[in-house]
C-alpha cells in the first residue's frame, strides 16, 4: 500500500518543526481537524514535555503531505506504547488524512505498523467523526474501540438566541450586578497574552485553592506550554480570550478556542471574592454569544461532567479510545 507514497518518520525536534508548513496545509484541509491537532498546539506541547522518543509518521505523495500520525513512544510499566502528542492536556486527538487522498489513510496505518519497538498504539480521546476511528489496520494487528470521556456540547441553533432560555435570566442578573460596580467583559488584545496568562494562573489557582487542590496550572511545564502556545494560537486565529473586569480588577478569565463551526471552552478562572457578580457566568455567556456571531454551531465544553455545563443546556457526546495491538510476529 505504501508503494505509491513516500513515508518518513520525524524522530527529533528539528524534524518535527520542519514539518510545520506542510502540517498546517494538511490540517486546514481536514474537515474534522481541531485546534488540538494543529502545530500551534502540539509543537509547544512537545517543547514543554517531550516524554519519550518521537515517532511522528508523515505520508506524502509527490512531495505533498497526505497523512500524519503525531505520536511518541513510551516504554514503561504499561509496556511499549505509541501515544499521541498532546496527551493529558488535549481534549481531542486524531490522525490527519487528506480527504482528497483517502488512500493515504491505509498507507498511514501500514507505515505506523512498520515502526519498530512498540506493542500497542493508544489513540486517545477521539471525537465522533475522527479519521482515526475509520482507519483500517493491516493483517497482523487487533484493535478495540471503547467509550472514553463524556464531552458536554451545546448546540447553537441558527437564527435563535445563542444562550438557552433557562440561562438568560442568570446571565442578565450577573451582568446587571457587575454593571453596578463598573463591570464588563472584554476581549484580550493579541499583544496581551502574557498578562492574560498571568491573570489566568492567579485566578485558576484561587478557584482550585478554595477546593483544597492545586489545579493544572500549578505545574510549571503546563505554564510553559501555554506561554508558548497562546501567541501561536492567536496568530493562527484559533484563540478566543476574554476577561471580566469588576471594580477595576480582573475578576475572571476565559481561555477558549474556535475552528470552523465549533467553539471550545478550554480553561477558566475567577476570583471567589466576586462570586456575587458571577464573572464565570458573564464570561461563558459572552463566549457563547461571540461564538454564534462567528458562525459556530456548537459550543463544546470539553471533557468533564461538571454540573454548570448542563445548566447551559449542554448534552453529552462521547470521546472514544482505540487501542491497536500488535499480534505475535507482526512487524517490529
Amino acid at each position: 500500500m505504501t508503494g505509491s507514497f513516500e513515508v518518513a518518520v520525524a524522530a527529533d525536534t528539528d524534524a518535527l518543526e520542519a514539518l510545520a508548513p506542510s502540517w498546517w496545509r494538511l490540517w486546514r484541509c481536514c474537515p474534522e481537524a481541531t485546534p488540538f491537532t494543529s502545530p500551534a498546539w502540539l509543537l509547544p506541547w512537545w517543547h514543554a514535555f517531550a516524554p519519550g522518543p518521537l515517532r511522528v509518521v508523515a505520508v506524502r505523495r509527490a512531495g505533498q503531505l497526505a497523512a500524519l500520525a503525531p505520536l511518541y513512544l513510551e516504554d514503561g510499566a504499561f509496556g511499549r506504547r505509541l501515544l499521541p502528542l498532546g496527551i493529558g492536556l488535549s481534549d481531542g486527538f486524531d490522525l490527519l488524512v487528506d480527504p482528497d487522498l483517502p488512500e493515504a489513510g491505509p498507507a498511514l496505518a501500514e507505515a505506523v505498523g512498520r515502526l519498530p519497538g512498540w506493542d500497542s498504539l493508544h489513540l486517545e480521546e477521539l471525537p465522533e467523526g475522527a479519521a482515526a476511528l475509520s482507519l483500517r489496520w493491516p493483517a497482523g494487528f487487533a484493535d478495540e474501540v471503547t467509550g472514553q470521556s463524556a464531552r458536554p456540547v451545546l448546540d447553537l441553533p441558527p437564527g435563535e438566541s445563542a444562550v438557552p432560555a433557562p440561562q438568560r435570566r442568570k446571565l442578565r442578573m450577573a451582568r446587571h450586578r457587575a454593571a453596578r460596580r463598573g463591570g464588563r467583559v472584554e476581549p484580550v488584545p493579541p499583544d496581551a497574552t502574557d498578562s492574560f496568562l498571568c491573570d489566568l494562573v492567579r485566578l485558576h489557582g484561587a478557584r482550585w485553592s478554595a477546593r483544597g487542590e492545586a489545579g493544572v496550572l500549578a505545574d510549571p511545564r503546563v505554564r510553559a506550554f501555554h506561554a508558548e502556545a497562546l501567541p501561536r494560537l492567536v496568530e493562527a486565529g484559533l484563540a478566543r480570550l476574554w476577561r471580566a473586569v469588576i471594580a477595576d480588577q480582573v475578576a475572571g478569565c476565559f481561555y477558549g478556542l474556535q475552528h470552523g463551526e465549533v467553539a471550545y471552552a478550554y480553561l477558566g478562572g475567577f476570583d471567589p471574592g466576586f462570586a456575587f457578580e458571577s464573572p464565570g457566568t458573564m464570561l461563558i455567556g459572552e463566549a457563547i454569544e461571540a461564538a454564534a456571531r462567528d458562525g459556530a454551531t456548537q459550543f463544546d465544553f470539553l471533557r468533564g461532567q461538571e454540573a454548570y455545563k448542563y445548566g447551559w443546556g449542554a448534552t453529552d457526546r462521547l470521546n472514544r479510545l482505540r487501542v491497536v495491538r500488535r499480534l505475535d510476529g507482526a512487524g517490529g
